[in-house]
Parts: C-alpha cells; structure tokens; sequence
C-alpha cells in the first residue's frame, strides 16, 4: 500500500539520474521518455509482492534501436469526453503515450486518468488467469475447466428455475460491438435481467429527454460551447469527473466572455470557475428550475415565437411555476430569489446557452424529473437545436452511451425498440433466428416481453420472497462483467446476496470487489478480460462521435477479449452457431467488423446504420481535417463529414450522410445533419390534457422544417403508405420495395425498413425519416406528467414532507418498491446531516482500475468525508481525524475528516470509488496475491440508503442521512 511521504524532506526522484542525463546533453528526449515509461514499470514491479512480477517471458524491453515504432489510434478508456490516444509500440509493447493533439475532441488534453492509461496493458495487478474460489483460497484454473465448470451450474440452474435466475450484468467499458454482442447473447440465453453502468448514472436522463424530444442523449458537443455565450451547469462537477469537457467550458468563458453558472450544493473545483454558483439544499433542482422560469415568465423573457412553433404543453408548465414564487424557492431551496432573478436575466441576455448536467441531477427518486425540468427551461429560452445551445449532458464512462445505445438495459433491444412483440420480430429479422425459436428460450412470451430487473436492484431478485417476485424463481447465479459493484447503494444488503447465491462469475481486467465483500468460501469464479487496449472496435463518446480503436498490444497473460469469452459460452450452452451466423469467427474469437456490419443492418431507430469500419478507421486516421469547433472536415478524405459520424447518421454506409453534430437543428438539410424535433408522441395531444397539435407548425424554412424540406412544415414519421401517399415511393428501388413488403407491407416504418430505402428516399426529400414534431413538456405516462419538487425519503426537513410528499409504495421492474413508508419515518433528530456522494479526479467507477495504476493511486491516498467547520466543531473533530459515518439504515465507515467549507453547514460529501474495507474492516486479505488495489479504504456506498427513481429506478446517491461521530 503506498503511503504518503510526511516529514517534509525533499528527495530526489527516480527520474533524477535520467534528468541529469538530459540536462549534460547525452540523452535525447525520445530516449528520456522512453526511460522514464520503464522506470514505471519498474516501480510497479518493485512495488508488489513475488506473484506480481513478470517473468522475462511475459514482458520484453523496448529496443534502443532497430524495431520502427509504430503509432496506432485509440481512445481513453476512461470517461465519455473521448480523448484521443496515440500508442507508441516497440516489439509488441507499448512503450509511449503521444498526445493525440490532432483530436478535435481533447485536441492533445488528458486529464490525470488519461495521462496514466497506458498502465492498463502493463500493470502488474492485473488478473492474469481464471481462478476459482476453493475452501476459501484461491486457485488457478484453466479457461476450458472454468467455461465448463461455470456452464454446467448455470445450465443445472436454467433447468430447474428457469432462464430468468441467472443474471448477465453487462458493461460500459465494452467496445459497441462488444455491447451490442452482449445484449444479444441475453436475448439468446432467454432474459431480460440484464443491465450496465447507465442504470445508476443516466438511466433518468435518458428517459427524461428521450419522452421530451426524441432522443436520450447529449443534444451538442463538448467543442460546440465555443460558441456559448452562456453555460448553465447542474449538479456537475465537470473539472473533476470530465476534465477535459472543462477546457471547451473554460474556452467559451474567455473567448466569448460566457457567463459560467454552476447550480451545486458544494463549492466544487468547477464551481471555483464560475461567474454565478447558486449553492442549493441537495434535491431541491426542481423547485431551483422552476424559481428561474418564475422570473422569466414573469417578466415575459420566454421566446414566445419558438414555444408556438415547436413546443407543447408549456402553458400546463407555467401553472406549475406560478407555485414558485422566490419565497416559496428560498424556502425549500434556501436560494435566495433575487439571484435566481439575476440567473435569469442573464441567460436570458446572453444566448445561445448551453446547459449541461451530470449525476448530481440523476440519482434522485425524481431523477427523471430533474431531467425533464432542465429541457424545459431551455425550450422556454428558445435554445434547443441551436450551435452553441443545447442540453449536453456529460457521461462516466468511456463507452456508457455506446452500451445504453446497444441496449444493454433490463427493458429494452439494442436503438430503444423496446420489447414488444414486432421489436422482437424485428431483431429476429436482423439477426436471421426464427422467431419462434428464440421466444422459446424464454420462460414464457410474458417474460420475454417484460422488464427484468435493473443492477441497482438485482440483490433483491436473491433476498425478496419468492413469492414477491414476478417471474418464476429467485436469482441464483449471478454475473458481473466488467462493473464493480462498490458503485452501487445499499453495499451490506449486496454482501447478504453474494452470500446466498449459488454461483457467482466475475469477468474484468482486475479482481473487483465483488470478489471479496461477502464471506464465500467457494462458488466463484474469476476471468481476465483483456483491457480495451488489448483488441479493437468502436467506442461512443458523450457527443454520440463514434471513434475506431486500434489494437495497441496483443492480450497480456492469459486474458481474453470479451466478445471471445462471449463466444466460448455461447458454445458451451449449445447455441455458438446462431449467435453467429453472420459474425466470422477466427478460431474463438468473434470478427469485430462483422458484428459493426450486423449493427448497421439493424439500428436504424437512432442511426447506427451509417457507420460502416471502413468510414470508422478514415476519420481516425485523419483527425486533422477535422474543425476544432464544428466537428466539420475541411478537405480531405473525409470532406463534409463531421468527426466520428455522430449518430444519427441516416440510411446505408453508401448514403455517406455526414452525421449529426446538433440534435434537432433544423437550420441545416437533413442530408447535412440537419433535423426538427422527432415525431415520438403521435401527432395530437390526448384529450385529458386539452389535446392539441404535436407537430411542428408555422411554416418557416430553418426554423419549423429543416432547411431544404420538401413538406414546408411538421410531419409523423415515415412508413410505406406516408412514401405512396406523397407519391415519393417511385423513387425505391426494386430491391428496397421487395424488402419493405417482407416486413409489413405499407405499415413498415423507417425504424423496422431493413433495407433502409425509407430512410434514404425521406433524406433525398429533405426531410428526417423520425418526422417532425413538437417538444412536450407534458409526460402523460409518466408518475409526474408535469415535474414537480419532491421531499427525498430520507430528509431532515419534515416542515416540508406533508407539503411536497413522496410517492406511494408500489411495484416496479418485477419486485415491490418503497416509498411512502419510508418517508414517514422520521431519522432525523438520530441523523441530523445530509449525505451526498460523488466522484474524485484521481479516480473512476468503482476504482478497481485506477486503484490498480500506481499513478492514479499515489494521487489520492485516503479515503474521507467533507465535513463543514461549524459541524467538526460542534461534533469535536478536526481536520484529519478519523471518523464514523453512520447512516440510519446501519451502514458505517470508517473515514479521514476532511473539514471544508467547501460543503455548506448540515451537509457531509463522500467519494465512492474506495474499496477493500468495510465497516472498518480490512479486507485486503481476501484478495488474491499480488492483485487489488494499491490503496484501500471504504467505499461511500456502505452508507448510502434506500431510494430508487420512480421511472427507471435508478438510485438514490445524492440525498441521504447520516450522523459523525470520531473514531
């Protein structure tokens, strides 16, 4: 374990004799870095026990001279801004990191993660081989005995309880294809019980946007707030969880002199860059929203022409803000009124606005609230598909838009189609199964056509009674690929589970801790995935920019790609060869390629059908025709197309759309990226909410329709019979009607066309194949049509439960779900400060990763608690002490005070990434030798309670209780 050093002494460094070196001029500077790349390597080797050190066998030193150096493309495998990589490799290792500086993305920028990733191909915590747990010790195992040995308990498991008691926990560090293999592979195995990472990060975002305009994703890009004249962040902390995203913010603040406004309970480091930080009660958004639209509305600021032309139901949403008076908002979010009213103003002088958000505004139990709030504000303000406009909205994970794009999710298919009967039939065309076949390797059709249960809540599929659940038997076998599970809430209720499972299968790069919080002594196994370094696919970065990476260096020790474990159990449950019918196996391992070409010949709902490997590896290969604001080429191969074909990127490969830089910018021809909002909803509202029309209306080129648009103003989306009633489907050709027929005849639509000639003749009219509608701002389906401030269920402030309450208990995602029985209970005179949660610069997800690079680890050695200085001083502790965090639920940590004023009085923030204690035991022990992290300490999610989004159940990180007590 590393330890800081604290005396105070200066020492020289382990790059001293290299330095000196450089400086007497007998070493250059590519035989510097090349060094200094060793000298990490030795350290890490110096810094572990015998089991952690390769053998001469494992890993060669790069030639002084001789081999060339090749240079190959990839991307960070860290967070979703996308930062480009440029891989020196010598021999086979990869011995150097060049800034990618042509990247229109990070433009040569990392942030610490990103400086640090090539540790990933070489560390020497890594996992090296499959191993089992046996009488409580570790042993190896080879892939054959484990494949074998895993299959034969999960066949025995499907045979008496059913498809549905094993779980395929997916993830967001998959490449797409990757992704898109693996929600395949659940389909195939017959459940729905499978999920990633955007579950318990942006699952409420994607269903909040998505039931507003069309899309679940980030409208803009990071590179497009150059042209911001205002930035508005919510509940984000950009300058630690997306560094990188910061420098385009910090662009704009200085090239444009942009108001930067931060709305975040904590002074962050983000917060420290803002010209305006509205510091908010956490979960209290809503009530801070609607207290800027009190201001706007009130002094008539709203863009009237745009609401008329392209927004319903905003007057339902005025109603609702007549509520919020600044009185009313000071009360419940102790902001006060006239700096909303300066909030607004300025937005409201300084347009465009881009508005970005993160987690802060996610992991609530109005989650998809919040996010439906923030579009709403923008939409008042007229800024929505606009350059420099937009809602971006900043993602965790290096490919966590991608996998949510593949569907890796307990609710829907790979594009969102859902899980109806024709989206069933749909990707059973697609993949060329019979339908009737891959319905039977479900339990019942009910089943196949039912949610299964998200991660954040997969322990109680183990603990509930049977008799709770809604599909035939208890969980029994369960496994984590590629996600660690100190990320999600209630962590003791998760020991319980691993307890009582049968089975459970971890796949990752480095042992999680999955592996060690629970008392097993046998039934599990553990198998090395190869880091995405290690193979090659496309990854979609927050921008929805796909980029091609290459492979940098072969899978180190025994590790195997994913897509080729995926194929080794495919084969083991006996159904290898429809999974891949039309993907090339070389030997065991998948053709990356074939799986792209198979996506494209299905996603067509969001445009993952123009993006062929080819299009993929040009514009990789040519970063530097590409703007470093619009995205856009200029000259070059790649002339006209914006960078990483950002989906939608409409029809076929050969199409050669450009792609889609800003979401629902009808200022451009849709054959150049251009599109009005998408005809989701129908084309009138339902009566109950005093109806009205859905679709775009007013009759202006660039405004209502998109530039170049044959139908001059809104429209439904397209099918068959819409091509024949406008007379357009003479423009088919035979081979596209003929596919068209197959389908359903005039009742195929764009989004189930395999041929994609709906598509194409929709674009050669000038119009978007998804039509064009209106926004809502009224969500009849959901809990909340009109977002509404609700109290948290753990919450100190019971003046305000009767007046703002919970929801009533109910059922969700086939398990019961609680609301109001918690929140009646009141804690607080016990728990008297609130609880918040986040994310660290140094680290990332669960930590598993970066705890395991030495350098990220040195960085942040302790794990701690924020404590205001009035609360240490009242509770007596001070700034170092070591303290107990306890929340109401029983969960308690063992932490570092770390007193700030960073956190208002009555609040208290942790990180979660830390693992390897628990509840102030060490459990470092159970660890295989020379694996886990370099650092340990308790992860924040011991203590984080129970609270779960009442659309997508994402949890409740944000908003808790707890009580300090030293230690």
């Amino acid at each position: 374990m590393l330890r800081k050093r604290s005396d105070g002494t200066a020492r020289g460094t382990r790059f001293a004799p290299v330095i000196a070196n450089l400086a007497s001029g007998t070493i250059d500077r590519r035989t510097f870095l090349r060094r200094s790349g060793l000298a990490a390597a030795g350290l890490g080797v110096a810094s572990v026990p015998l089991m952690g050190v390769r053998s001469s066998a494992e890993t060669k030193a790069p030639a002084e001279s001789g081999s060339p150096v090749q240079v190959k493309n990839s991307v960070c495998t860290f967070c979703a801004v996308g930062c480009a990589i440029k891989a020196e490799v010598q021999d086979g290792v990869w011995i150097r990191q060049a800034p990618a500086f042509d990247s229109p993305i990070n433009n040569g920028g990392y942030c610490a993660k990103g400086a640090a990733v090539r540790d990933e191909t070489n560390s020497v915590r890594r996992l090296r081989y499959p191993m089992k747990l046996v009488g409580g010790k570790w042993q190896r195992v080879s892939w054959d005995q484990a494949i074998g040995e895993i299959g034969d308990q999960m066949m025995k498991i499907r045979k008496e309880s059913g498809p549905d008691s094993v779980y395929w926990l997916g993830s967001a560090k998959h490449s797409n294809e990757q992704a898109y293999l693996f929600r395949k592979y659940a389909a195939f195995w017959g459940s729905n019980n499978t999920d990633h990472q955007a579950r318990i990060c942006h699952s409420s975002t994607v269903a909040g946007v998505a039931n507003t305009w069309g899309y679940g994703a980030m409208t803009n890009s990071f590179p497009d707030m150059h042209n911001s004249r205002a930035i508005i962040t919510f509940g984000g902390n950009p300058a630690e969880a997306h560094p990188v995203s910061m420098l385009h913010i910090l662009k704009a603040k200085e090239q444009n002199n942009a108001a930067f406004i931060v709305v975040d309970p904590r002074f962050t480091r983000t917060a420290a860059h803002a010209t305006e930080h509205v510091q908010s009660r956490p979960g209290t958004d809503i009530a801070v929203i609607w207290g800027i639209l009190w201001h706007i509305f009130e002094n008539e600021w709203e863009d009237k022409e745009y609401i008329r032309q392209r927004v319903w139901g905003m007057d339902h949403i005025r109603e609702e803000v007549r509520r919020w008076t600044p009185e009313e908002v000071e009360r419940v979010s102790g902001v006060p009124g006239s700096q909303l009213r300066r909030v607004a103003r300025t937005l409201v002088t300084s347009k465009p606005v881009c508005l970005t958000w993160t987690l802060g505004m996610t992991q609530h139990t109005i989650g998809s609230s919040n996010t439906r709030a923030m579009p709403i504000l923008q939409l008042a303000l007229g800024n929505v598909g606009k350059e420099g406009g937009g809602t971006n909205i900043f993602r965790g994970h290096d490919n966590v838009q991608g996998a949510t794009d593949m569907g890796v999710l307990c609710h829907t298919l790979p594009g969102y189609y859902g899980l109806s009967t024709g989206a069933w039939k749909h990707w059973s065309r697609v993949w060329d199964v019979d339908y009737e076949w891959l319905k039977g390797q479900f339990a019942d059709q009910k089943l196949m056509e039912t949610a299964g249960t998200p991660v954040s809540r997969w322990y109680e599929l183990v603990l509930q009674d049977k008799k709770d659940i809604d599909q035939p038997d208890n969980l029994r076998a369960m496994v984590f690929w590629g996600h660690s599970v100190n990320s999600l809430t209630r962590l003791p209720e998760h020991w319980k589970a691993f307890d009582k499972l049968e089975l459970l299968v971890l796949v990752d790069p480095y042992v999680p801790l999955s592996a060690i919080i629970n008392d097993r002594t046998d039934g599990v196994y553990m198998l090395p995935a190869a880091s995405q370094f290690e193979t090659t696919g496309s990854v979609t970065a927050s921008n929805r920019s796909l980029q091609w990476r290459e492979k940098v260096v072969e899978p180190i020790f025994e590790s195997k790609p994913d897509h080729e474990i995926m194929y080794l159990f495919a084969q083991k449950f006996g159904y290898a060869d429809k999974l891949f019918k039309n993907i090339k196996v070389n030997g065991s391992e998948p053709f990356i390629d074939d799986i792209l070409r198979e996506m494209n010949r299905g996603l067509w709902t969001i445009g993952y059908t123009g993006q062929s490997p080819e299009r993929l590896r040009l514009h990789m290969q040519n970063q530097q025709t590409f703007d470093k604001t619009t995205l856009r080429a200029n000259g070059g191969p790649c002339d006209g197309e914006y960078y990483g074909l950002p989906w939608p990127c409409w029809g076929t490969p050969e199409m050669k759309h450009p792609g889609t830089p800003n979401l629902y910018d009808p200022s451009k021809e849709v054959s150049q990226g251009g599109l009005g909002f998408r005809a989701r909803f129908g084309v009138e509202a339902p009566k109950e909410w005093g109806g009205g029309n859905l679709l775009a209306e007013g009759g202006v080129e660039g405004s209502t329709y998109p530039l170049g648009s044959e139908i001059k103003d809104g429209y439904p989306e397209f099918t068959m019979a819409m091509l024949k009633k406008l007379g357009w489907d003479k423009d088919l050709t035979d081979a596209e009607r003929a596919a068209i027929e197959k389908v359903a005849g005039d009742k195929t639509n764009w989004k189930t066309d395999l041929s994609g000639g709906i598509q194409r003749v929709a674009v050669k009219h000038g119009c978007a194949p998804f039509g064009n509608a209106k926004a809502r701002c009224v969500v009849w389906g959901f809990p909340d049509p009109i977002p509404v401030h609700r109290e948290p269920l753990y919450t100190p402030r019971r003046d305000l439960v009767a007046d703002y309450p919970t929801y009533e208990d109910t059922r969700m995602y086939r398990l019961p779900i609680k609301y109001a029985s918690i929140q009646k209970q009141d804690f607080s005179k016990e728990f008297p400060l609130v609880l918040s949660s986040g994310c660290l610069v140094e680290q990332e997800g669960g930590g598993a990763k970066s705890f395991a690079n030495i350098w990220l680890a040195e960085l942040q050695q302790n794990m701690f608690a924020q404590i205001n200085p009035r609360d240490a001083n009242n509770i007596g502790i001070k700034d170092g002490d070591m303290v107990f965090v306890e929340s109401p639920e029983g969960g308690s940590i063992k932490v570092k005070a770390r007193v700030s004023e960073t956190v208002a009085r009555g609040n208290v923030w942790v990180p979660y990434h830390f693992g390897g204690h628990f509840q102030g035991k060490d459990l470092s022990g159970k660890y295989p030798d020379g694996t886990g992290p370099y650092v340990m300490g308790e992860s924040g999610n011991i203590i984080m309670t129970y609270g779960y989004d009442s659309v997508t159940n994402i949890q409740e990180n944000k908003v808790s209780i707890c009580r300090i007590r030293a230690a």
